[in-house]
């Protein structure tokens, strides 16, 4: 049901109240009438009384004038004094009651109405303020999450700009290294290079030990490694360098005794020699031998 049919409704009841005031209010008229009509009734009945009460007195004068005659009591009745000429219209009053019931009621619905269009403004403004509200947090989240992936395009700049520094200071480190390598076995290959011009059955020593650092020898790829990996890799090639230091001073060792072994028989072939010479020498001075 409508607020208008609600309101309809009450004026309604409103009016079959009126109505039955109204009629509640003329039945009192008329018993006010009938009861003054009575009251004046009784007033010429208490005149009358009063009139016969008087004769009877003026007949009985004679013998009671040494008495006091008793005055006569009359009751202070005032009847309403309604105006000669005026009548009591009830259809113009209940036209003009219904005028004001009418007024009332048109004011209540404009009252209504107002309110109603008042909280739909306000109904209105209050979306309007969440929508804004809204658009705004919109806007902030969009701008956090902007800073954040700005911040987190920094930081993954940076470490990227950190793992290529660490990658070419490794690299630099293992260029050094695989130098250093080169160059000890640059070093040792001279030195088998003379060792075998001394001998021809060297050469082909030279050749396999050429071809197993050559195997040896392998590419470093480590573009595609990540932290942990390189971290390992650098595991492996600082043990491979360890192994290959000892290998080096086992092998620097062996060579210093092969090279004290060359020089000790050089020793005993030339001190052979000299007493090989000594002994021809004296054969030819001494004459022949029998």
């Amino acid at each position: 049901m409508s607020d208008t049919e609600e309101i309809i409704e009450e004026y309604e009841e409103q009016e079959e109240e009126y109505a039955e005031d109204e009629e509640e209010w003329m039945e009192e008229g008329e018993d006010e009438e009938e009861q003054e009509e009575e009251r004046v009734a009784e007033e010429e009945e208490l005149k009358e009384e009063a009139d016969t009460q008087e004769n009877e007195e003026d007949e009985k004068e004679p013998e009671d004038e040494s008495k006091p005659r008793p005055k006569p009591f009359m009751p202070n009745l005032v009847p309403p004094k309604i105006p000669d000429g005026e009548k009591v219209d009830f259809d113009d009053i209940h036209q003009k009651r219904m005028r004001k019931d009418l007024n009332e009621l048109q004011t209540l619905i404009e009252a209504h109405f107002e309110n109603r269009k008042k909280e739909e403004e306000e109904l209105i403004d209050l979306k309007d303020r969440i929508e804004a509200r809204r658009s705004e947090r919109a806007e902030q989240l969009r701008i956090r999450n902007e800073r954040e992936k700005e911040r987190q395009a920094r930081a993954a700049e940076e470490k990227a700009r950190r793992e290529e520094e660490e990658n070419r200071k490794r690299a630099e480190e293992d260029a050094k290294k695989k130098k250093a390598i080169s160059n000890m076995s640059l070093h040792f290959g001279g030195y088998l290079q003379k060792t075998e011009r001394k001998s021809g059955k060297k050469q082909t020593e030279r050749e396999k030990k050429k071809k197993i650092l050559t195997e040896r020898r392998k590419p470093l790829n480590i573009g595609h490694l990540t932290e942990d990996k390189l971290r390992d890799k650098a595991q492996e090639m600082w043990q491979w360098i360890y192994e290959l230091e000892a290998e080096k001073f086992d092998l620097q060792e062996k060579f210093k005794q092969q090279k004290y072994e060359i020089n000790v028989l050089r020793n005993r072939v030339s001190d052979h020699q000299k007493v090989a010479k000594g002994a021809r020498g004296k054969g030819k001075v001494g004459g022949r031998w029998k």
